[in-house]
């Protein structure tokens, strides 16, 4: 007869999951439910064109970064990107337009003592719709650049929402202007009942180490560091 051999699993039954395994354990990276991230897709050279800007106007090289990053970010294995807020802004522009347009036609087509009651409720109406126009482009959408969202089946249907303000950090003393994130993440179930991670992270790097002299951008390098903050962020470790 063959001599019996000891178990190695000091009575743990192994069907039962290890603590790293656990929803809600300390380790959120190695959860199955993870989704796939950003630097598990790389972007193959011949879908990029050559980005060339101005490296002398700060303006132009952080409106150049932020369309790379939704470039990035908003292909079609990643995230949908959301235009809540830029359809807000717009609905609120043509609106008042419209209400410029019908007062002004209003005002000349009708006698100028006649008319003037609705012009001067025309003309409050496009200022007060002005005015929540840019209240809600500073306090609601403020530095946000891209919101996103993504839709994931394992064993049950994950939804992430991922938002990225970014900001530039002005010149300070022999320091370079930079490019500034700010990341949010959440992952949730249930329509959004029950929370699986939740992240935020942030990072700065110097416009010079994305552009180079003649003001062409590094797109694999910078994809490489957004990638890296957003995978931090799915991790949900804080920064």
């Amino acid at each position: 007869m063959a001599p019996s051999r000891k178990s190695t699993n000091s009575g743990r039954d192994p069907r039962t999951p290890s603590p790293s395994r656990l929803e809600g354990g300390s380790s959120v990276a190695s959860s199955p439910e993870r989704p796939v991230g950003p630097l598990s897709i790389p972007v193959p050279a011949v879908d990029r064109e050559t980005i060339k800007i101005n490296n002398a106007n700060i303006t132009e090289m952080k409106h150049a970064l932020d369309d790379a990053l939704k470039r990035y970010l908003g292909r079609p294995d990643l995230f949908k990107q959301s235009y809540l807020h830029t359809d807000v802004r717009l609905a609120f522009g043509w609106l008042s337009i419209f209400v410029a347009a019908g007062t002004a036609l209003y005002g000349y087509k009708v006698e100028f003592e006649e008319s003037k009651p609705l012009v001067w409720i025309g003309l409050l109406t496009y200022m007060a719709l002005s005015a929540i126009q840019s209240l809600y482009a500073y306090f609601v959408e403020g530095n946000i650049v891209f919101v996103g969202r993504r839709k994931t089946f394992s064993k049950r249907i994950i939804t992430e929402r991922i938002t990225i303000s970014s900001t530039t950090v002005p010149v300070k003393k022999s320091k370079p202007p930079a490019y500034s994130l700010l990341l949010q993440y959440v992952r949730s179930t249930s329509g959004g009942k029950s929370l699986l991670a939740k992240g935020k992270t942030q990072g700065s790097k110097g416009y010079n180490a994305f552009f180079d002299g003649l003001g062409t951008l590094d797109q694999e390098k910078f994809e490489q560091w957004v990638g890296e903050l957003v995978e931090q962020a799915m991790e949900s470790k804080t920064s």
